[in-house]
This record gives C-alpha cells, sequence and structure tokens, in this order.
C-alpha cells in the first residue's frame, strides 16, 4: 500500500491539484461538471431500467435503449476526467475514506451489472411487453447500486 500512498501524495502535490484547490472557481467548476454528468448517467440510466422493470411499457425497448445508451455513454466524457481531477486534489485522503472505497465497488458492481445485463438478458428481451425475470433483477439492481454510489459521493465530504 505504500507506493500507492506516495503516488496519491504526489498527485496531490502536482501543480495541476495545488491549481484546483488554489483557484476560488475552478474546483466547483469541475465538481458542477462531474455532477452535471452524474445526473446525465444515472438519469439515462434510471428511465432505461425503470422501462425494464415495466413502467412505460408502451415505449418499445429497443427504441428507448438507442436514445439513452448514448446518453450514458456520453456521459462518461464528463463524469470520468472531472472525478479524477477531483480526486487529485485529495487522493491520499480519498485512499483512507471509506465512503470513497466503498463508492468504487459501487461502480465496479454497476459496471458489471450492466455488461452482465448487455451480454445476457438483453440479447433475448422483446420490445415490447414484459421482459425477462433476469432483466428485471438486474434493472432493479442497477437502480438500487447508483442510489448508493450517490450517497457514497455525497458522504466524502462529511465522513
Amino acid at each position: 500500500m505504500e507506493p500507492l500512498a506516495q503516488a496519491a501524495s504526489r498527485l496531490a502535490a502536482s501543480p495541476l491539484a495545488e491549481g484546483l484547490r488554489g483557484h476560488a472557481w475552478l474546483y466547483p467548476l469541475v465538481e458542477t461538471a462531474h455532477i452535471l454528468g452524474f445526473v446525465l448517467l444515472v438519469g439515462a440510466v434510471l428511465v432505461f431500467d425503470l422501462r425494464v422493470l415495466g413502467f412505460g411499457a408502451g415505449l418499445p425497448l429497443r427504441a428507448l435503449a438507442r436514445h439513452t445508451l448514448p446518453w450514458s455513454v456520453g456521459s462518461l466524457l464528463l463524469v470520468l476526467p472531472s472525478g479524477l481531477l477531483l480526486f487529485a486534489t485529495q487522493a491520499p485522503d480519498f485512499l483512507v475514506n471509506r465512503a470513497f472505497l466503498l463508492k468504487l465497488v459501487l461502480l465496479a458492481a454497476a459496471g458489471l451489472n450492466a455488461l452482465a445485463f448487455h451480454l445476457g438478458p438483453w440479447r433475448t428481451a422483446p420490445d415490447s411487453g414484459p421482459v425477462p425475470r433476469r432483466a428485471r433483477l438486474q434493472a432493479g439492481a442497477s437502480i438500487l447500486l447508483w442510489i448508493a454510489v450517490i450517497a457514497c459521493g455525497r458522504m466524502l465530504a462529511y465522513v
């Protein structure tokens, strides 16, 4: 763990991290970009997952997926770089923050759940009508995982 802690300290001492911490508006702007990206990501995922669970059953599932998936993927262009910048400002602290570590685990679980959904039940899901039970379970798990990720993100400032 020592090399990781040293790398985190070097990252937090970098000119980029120091600039983010030292500029009155830069950190809040990056944080706003991160939140906006998360709103787009989770919003698109939530709309799709709710449809899989049976809400808005009149909407063709594949048409909705064609609309929401690009929003989900595109939002990562905001979430990932802004999250890395935010991490850089306090890297040593985040590496020992249980809320941050849990957030990382939950993000990985959400990603694996999405991958399993697209490699599994999505391939045979009907465009209309009820979807397979496994798909509904994964959609429910997706919603819970993203809510937990958001909660952990909010807890970072308090734990």
